[in-house]
């Protein structure tokens, strides 16, 4: 890892993380409960996993009026995202049940839903959980020349005007990350700076029986038995629909105002801050009283916590987070949120704005 283009963090862990740690682990133990998903996140994933069915077979198989079959591509798009925050998020990071197959099978869902499992557990459980917010490493930094996020890159002409575009450029990010990025990677075998493991047979399966999947499900099958006209409209909603909610939720958490963009040591290959404090001033959790916003997005409205306990599944975010806000006061470390949803959505576009406008 201690290439020259990757840093690294202090080897010396603090008193803080030492004692967050071990205040989260005496949490569980008093309330005699497991750190992976329960009752309540299985019965969320069978309730979004059946509207998905229902809402698909309805568009699909149903003749229904043009504003209906909109409402319903919308619809679609929401149920999309929220397996991808509920049931493929804990999943991928298996904390979703602590058995491997339950585990597997759940990071698995966005395989069906296009997307490569594998490439996203380097791309976002590696990459972006290690050196987060720092530009040419995180591979979510990596949107340019289309916005300007840090003042570490390039200023373009157009960038004055990313305040005013960003939210249709999201709209393109689920059909660029399936139909464009993961080929990247895989051909390219590198995620950024850093080469990819090496991919065994049922990986490969996956990863092209993921595309002939989506294919077929999101194509073929609805090109046939609705026409290019209705298919192309219903198609266009549905991914726009996708692409911005998975887009605002994770770039609220981090492309906003309060969070800060790191750089090395001058001279080192060294961060200033250890891990844990790195991820603390890098993510801004938001609309944490918002009990609807926090079942839907799968608790990553709370942020922080995910990004230091990522092993630990979002349901028990609300009451670990209580714990992670008085240790970092007691220790002097800024605890960020935005008490509101359009507060932090005002914060990202306060600093699209100003990387906008400014060098």
């Amino acid at each position: 890892m201690n290439s020259p283009q990757v840093p690294h963090f202090p080897a010396a862990q603090s008193k803080f993380y030492n004692e967050l740690k071990g205040r989260v682990d005496a949490y569980f133990q008093e309330q005699q409960a497991k750190t992976t998903g329960n009752g309540r996140l299985y019965r969320k994933a069978a309730i979004i996993s059946f509207c998905f069915v229902a809402i698909y077979a309805t568009l699909i198989f149903i003749y229904l009026p043009a504003f209906l079959s909109l409402v319903l591509c919308i619809l679609l798009g929401i149920t999309v995202a929220g397996i991808g925050f509920n049931v493929m998020h804990d999943g991928g990071h298996k904390s979703f049940s602590q058995s491997k197959t339950w585990n597997a099978l759940a990071a698995n869902s966005l395989d069906f839903l296009g997307a490569s499992s594998f490439m996203w557990k380097t791309k976002h459980n590696l990459v972006h959980h290690t050196y987060t917010n720092i530009d040419g490493i995180d591979d979510d930094m990596n949107v340019m020349p289309w916005l300007r996020l840090t003042t570490n890159q390039k200023k373009y002409p157009h960038h004055r005007f990313q305040h005013y575009y960003f939210i249709i450029f999201y709209s393109f990010l689920y059909f660029v990350w399936v139909g464009i990025l993961d080929f990247l990677k895989y051909f390219s075998k590198k995620v950024g700076p850093f080469p990819i493991a090496s991919m065994k047979w049922k990986d490969q399966i996956i990863f092209w029986g993921s595309k002939f999947c989506f294919l077929f499900v999101f194509v073929l099958l609805p090109l046939y038995e609705k026409g290019i006209k209705s298919y192309a409209i219903g198609f266009s909603i549905f991914m726009a629909t996708t692409g911005i909610i998975i887009s605002l939720v994770f770039q609220l958490a981090h492309i906003v105002d309060e969070a800060e963009f790191p750089k090395m040591k001058p001279n080192v290959q060294q961060m200033q801050d250890e891990w844990a404090v790195h991820q603390i001033k890098t993510t801004a959790n938001f609309s944490t009283q918002n009990s609807w916003i926090t079942w839907y997005i799968g608790g990553l409205n709370f942020q922080i916590e995910h990004h230091l306990f990522p092993r630990i599944s979002h349901v028990h975010y609300p009451e670990i987070s209580k714990i992670v806000k008085d240790t970092s006061q007691h220790f002097g470390i800024r605890y960020q949120e935005y008490p509101t949803l359009f507060a932090a959505i005002a914060a990202h576009v306060k600093i699209l704005k100003r990387m906008g406008t400014t060098n």
